[in-house]
């Protein structure tokens, strides 16, 4: 496969040296782009990171310089519809998919490209918020990675009860009128970042990550994204409850869950972990939605906790007669 250079920000990215961008397209030709970074020591296996609605490469760059440091490559994704991947609306700031399922087309548009990488193996999955919604999906197709590490993910959206029939009506019923590319209620083109004040933030407690995520979208606005349209949260609440209704994959997984959640629902990890064979649930007290984005000694005790779960749990695993 002919990997496309694509545009990387590199300077804004705070990531490991030798890191790149490349397009991939998708098998409806939908042109998503990628960002790969390549250990300097021996790799010991390599990770890819599958990022939540809104985000984008780049993000991703202080975490894979923690990984990368520990000895793992790093692949990270722009989904269809944000970041610098092909937009699916005349408003580019409205993030919309036309159906849940289509987010497997951009995964197995990576797989394809790992080869052309040179990305060594075990692979293993980290899959943050709507990355963990696409990421389990792609668990359940039998994604070949040893593990996995989920980060407060998408396996149910946080509405209130009340609420939740009407949100169920308003997707149904945009749909029927034509209206389903509209923002969702309490949504619109702005970036939550790029404009939400620190303090009581639903992202971080980490004042330093907080005005480096902003600083790279305002820095490049091309990145950012509103809130999410009828549509996108209809085919959301869907894909959540059909994946409710499937068992645990066979695979070690750690999920790491923010006491504070207030964006994903945390009843449904709880009950998702609870049933996973080989899983564990970890939750970080005080915690947001993004634990990965906090300070670099929470980070630190995060990733030693998670690969020495996901590593030692597939090693066991590997070494069980048949």
């Amino acid at each position: 496969m002919s990997l496309r250079p694509a545009p990387y920000f590199k300077d804004l990215a705070r990531a490991p040296a030798g890191g790149r961008c490349v397009w991939l397209t998708a098998d409806d030709g939908t042109r998503i782009r990628i960002g790969h970074w390549p250990s300097g020591a021996t790799p010991k296996g390599s990770f890819l990171i599958f990022p939540g609605r809104t985000e984008y490469v780049e993000k991703y760059g202080v975490l894979a310089s923690d990984l990368t440091a520990l000895g793992y490559e790093v692949v990270a994704v722009d989904w269809r519809g944000q970041g610098l991947a092909d937009r699916l609306l005349p408003d580019a700031r409205v993030g919309h998919v036309d159906i849940f399922d289509d987010y497997q087309r951009d995964v197995r548009a990576v797989l394809a490209a790992l080869p052309a990488l040179g990305l060594p193996e075990p692979l293993f999955l980290l899959g943050h918020s709507m990355g963990g919604c696409i990421g389990l999906r792609a668990l359940c197709n039998d994604l070949p990675v040893r593990g996995a590490v989920f980060s407060g993910p998408m396996w149910g959206i946080r509405i209130a009860g009340a609420a939740r029939p009407a949100a169920w009506a308003m997707g149904w019923t945009s749909r029927k009128l034509g209206l389903s590319h509209l923002y969702a209620p309490s949504t619109g083109a702005t970036s939550y970042v790029a404009t939400a004040p620190f303090a009581d933030n639903v992202l971080t407690r980490d004042r330093e990550m907080f005005e480096h995520m902003r600083a790279q979208v305002r820095a490049h606005p091309e990145l950012q994204l509103g809130g999410p349209s009828l549509h996108w949260l209809h085919e959301a609440l869907r894909e959540c409850r059909a994946l409710a209704a499937l068992p645990a994959p066979d695979l070690p997984c750690i999920t790491f869950l923010g006491s504070n959640e207030r964006i994903v629902s945390a009843p449904e990890i709880h009950s998702r972990m609870a049933g996973w064979p080989q899983g564990r649930l970890e939750v970080i007290e005080g915690g947001e939605h993004e634990v990965l984005m906090e300070g670099a000694d929470l980070r630190r005790q995060i990733l030693a906790t998670a690969l020495a779960h996901v590593d030692r749990a597939g090693a066991g695993a590997r070494a069980t007669p048949a």
